[in-house]
């Protein structure tokens, strides 16, 4: 980052190198975000994305560099004024004995109350609409203890927002959720984001989410940060699969879809699809194991890039251009080595477009 954009950057680290016991992990991490942005880590399990994390934070003692708040080194801010400004949801499982969820949830206003941490009207009223903001009221006197993993995460994330932060850490928040609580999490996270303001550094394993929510991504691969930018940036054709070292199956950027291994082998069964019709099909095969090809499918068309990775052979042509012959030939001599051909699409409502793929589907009705 040159000195002018560092200067924009509401948090941002300089040459920060990471490790434990003065070992370095991971070196040179130049990252930041401006006021209310998202930033995103993602990368391999064991990549060292959570001691970043605890580095940037000071829980763990950086091994070189400076992390910067505002332009201010984190060390030299107190520890009390950094519990107004930094909120932390980490992975661990908090234990408090015989704590009611909505006990759990105003700890978060103690850096503003007195040492004997009793709460005013404002603070009970930042308590309630906090719990009411990521939809826990109702646990507000359940045991905290006795709530399932995904209600602990949104206590806690409620307990975070009660500190009132500019600026809110999480380590892989929606671990524990099911689909449902990860969009409304994230939601929850966004709209705080945009609406006040509040800049949020995480960690995700979920790249599809990932690429949504972030305005920055840093990846994380072996000893650095290998890619730092917006998600458009970071999901070019072919990276994630590069990042991860993926050896089996693919991972589509642009659509964010991940695909087991494709069957390999002469195809056995032909399908003519497209207008994301295939799709299931694709798959239900690659679950039997059963080698197919697909066909004649449009570049941009929805069923591509599923095609793309799960059939043994595919017949395409680029966008918005006409089928040729020599692709007819090819998709004809393709039908003749098949055992079954597939139709997925509803022929009568292709429009003239279709015409090639009718003739497909009248040729394998002869044969």
């Amino acid at each position: 980052m040159e000195q002018m954009q560092k200067e924009n950057y509401f948090f941002h680290t300089e040459k920060l190198t990471v490790g434990y016991n003065g070992v370095p992990l991971i070196q040179d991490i130049e990252i930041g975000l401006k006021k209310g942005e998202i930033l995103t880590l993602i990368g391999p399990n064991g990549a060292g994305k959570t001691t970043i994390i605890r580095s940037m934070i000071q829980q763990l003692k950086p091994v070189a560099g400076v992390v910067y708040l505002e332009q201010k080194p984190m060390k030299d801010i107190s520890g009390h004024e950094l519990s107004k400004r930094l909120s932390v949801v980490l992975t661990e499982r908090i234990r408090p004995e015989m704590m009611t969820c909505r006990e759990v949830v105003a700890t978060g206003r103690y850096p503003y109350t007195g040492r004997f941490g009793i709460l005013g009207e404002e603070d009970n009223k930042i308590v309630d609409e906090a719990m009411e903001l990521v939809d826990i009221t109702f646990l507000k006197d359940r045991d905290f203890l006795k709530t399932s993993d995904g209600q602990k995460q949104r206590v806690m994330l409620a307990r975070a927002i009660c500190q009132e932060p500019d600026i809110i850490v999480l380590d892989e928040p929606t671990s524990f959720l099911d689909i449902r609580y990860k969009l409304e999490f994230l939601s929850i996270i966004q709209n705080m984001s945009r609406k006040k303001g509040l800049s949020v550094i995480m960690s995700l394993h979920e790249l599809d989410l990932a690429g949504r929510i972030s305005d920055k991504i840093a990846c994380i691969k072996g000893d650095r940060v290998d890619r730092f930018g917006t998600p458009e940036e970071i999901f070019s054709e072919g990276y994630i699969q590069k990042l991860y070292d993926m050896d089996v199956g693919t991972y589509n950027e642009k659509s964010g879809d991940l695909e087991l291994g494709k069957v390999e082998g002469n195809p056995r069964i032909f399908v003519i699809a497209g207008d994301g019709s295939g799709t299931e099909t694709f798959r239900r095969l690659q679950r039997e194991q059963i080698p197919f090809a697909a066909g004649i499918l449009w570049e941009n068309d929805i069923d591509y890039s599923a095609a793309l990775a799960l059939a043994a052979d595919v017949i395409s042509v680029k966008a918005f251009c006409p089928i040729s012959e020599s692709d007819m030939v090819r998709a004809k001599e393709l039908i003749n080595q098949c055992d079954q051909v597939i139709c997925t699409l509803d022929l009568e409502n292709l429009g003239a477009y279709g015409d090639k793929l009718k003739e497909l589907y009248e040729y394998s009705l002869k044969k």
